[in-house]
């Protein structure tokens, strides 16, 4: 029976653990130039004790930020920032993996290239989503413009870039963001993809897109260090499918096809992304419904505590389970699950933007 304190194996690194450091968006990087610096690399490097860390969703490209604050991975000094980093984590004995990321209609003008409209596969606007506009006002979201099908080999050049830089900054492997209603989520599903040509319509091309980017960051990467998020069912950012069970079923055989690492899964019943505490009792489980689809290392994350997660674990139900809120507040959170210690409360008021309160100061075990 496996245990949550088992070693894992993600292609040929050895995890020492099952307890995964979640992708958590903090909007912390150094401006102007959204670079990564000395207290992103403090904050991580508190937590490398995780089985292995997932950043911060991190735009491949200026089009690719929909929020202030946020890193990015495209330009020179982002790179060196990263390296801060992976260093730090590198030093402390953890492996650490991007999450690249393209927020599509989740943006605002402020962000973009020329103060031009954000992008997306079809015309529709997120409803009742938000985000923030540069100089951090919150402004809800606008219609984007519809991509040019000749527009898609330059946003997967982007993303060709990025893994090349990520490369370059030392980390350990990517996550493809696939999840949460950002761009290529929104390519998946039907409630935000109404194209007619041939990345919209029928399942396989809704799919076609997502999986040139997957193949593009495999090439370089290779397929043992490369991962992706999804987040079926979910609800966050206006998202809807008509039938999710074949079109996440045929999302995920294509992963198979191709041997990717990992696949990192949000349960619906998270459905808020981290925006709210409650849990939606009510919700299917995707862990149920496409565990058992998956040929690789299956991670579920959302609104798990510990002995969910070791009950989950020893079940054989995930083979690890990522933490998000809870490794924010406890910094030495493997210690703490081992030796039964109580847990940090967490800040939500501190959550995004700031400084190195409620980030770098949680206290861990002496």
């Amino acid at each position: 029976m496996p245990t949550i304190f088992d070693n894992l194996k993600i292609g040929n690194l050895t995890l020492p653990n099952r307890i995964i450091m979640a992708p958590l968006t903090r909007m912390r990087s150094k401006q102007p130039g959204n670079i990564p610096w000395e207290l992103n690399a403090t904050y991580y490097s508190q937590r490398s004790s995780a089985g292995f860390i997932i950043t911060e969703a991190t735009q491949i490209s200026q089009q690719g930020q929909g929020y202030p604050g946020t890193p990015g991975i495209h330009s020179k000094e982002q790179v060196q920032g990263w390296k801060l980093i992976t260093d730090a984590v590198h030093k402390n004995g953890g492996h650490i993996f991007l999450q690249l990321w393209h927020v599509g209609r989740i943006s605002h003008s402020s962000h973009q290239p020329n103060n031009s409209l954000p992008v997306a596969p079809s015309a529709i606007a997120a409803k009742n989503s938000g985000t923030f506009t540069a100089d951090w006002k919150p402004t809800p979201i606008l219609t984007p413009r519809a991509l040019e099908a000749a527009e898609l080999p330059g946003i997967i050049q982007d993303y060709v870039n990025a893994a090349k830089n990520a490369k370059e900054a030392g980390f350990d492997g990517v996550e493809v963001h696939m999840a949460n209603g950002y761009l290529l989520d929104e390519f998946l599903q039907d409630g935000s993809n109404k194209r007619t040509d041939e990345f919209g319509g029928s399942i396989e091309n809704r799919v076609k897109f997502p999986m040139q980017v997957l193949d593009a960051v495999i090439g370089v990467f290779g397929k043992d260090r490369v991962g992706v998020r999804l987040s079926p069912y979910g609800t966050f950012n206006d998202m809807s499918d008509s039938n999710p069970v074949e079109l996440f079923t045929y999302v995920i055989n294509q992963f198979n096809q191709r041997q990717i690492a990992f696949l990192d899964m949000i349960e619906p019943r998270a459905t808020s992304a981290g925006g709210a505490d409650a849990l939606d009792t009510n919700a299917p489980s995707a862990t149920k419904l496409f565990r058992k689809k998956f040929k690789g290392i299956f991670i579920s994350a959302g609104g798990y505590t510990p002995e969910d997660a070791k009950t989950a674990i020893e079940s054989n139900d995930v083979d690890a389970v990522a933490f998000g809120r809870i490794f924010i507040a406890n910094p030495d959170l493997p210690k703490r699950i081992k030796t039964n210690a109580p847990l940090n409360p967490y800040n939500r008021a501190t959550f995004y933007g700031g400084n190195e309160k409620g980030y770098t100061d949680y206290p861990a075990l002496s």
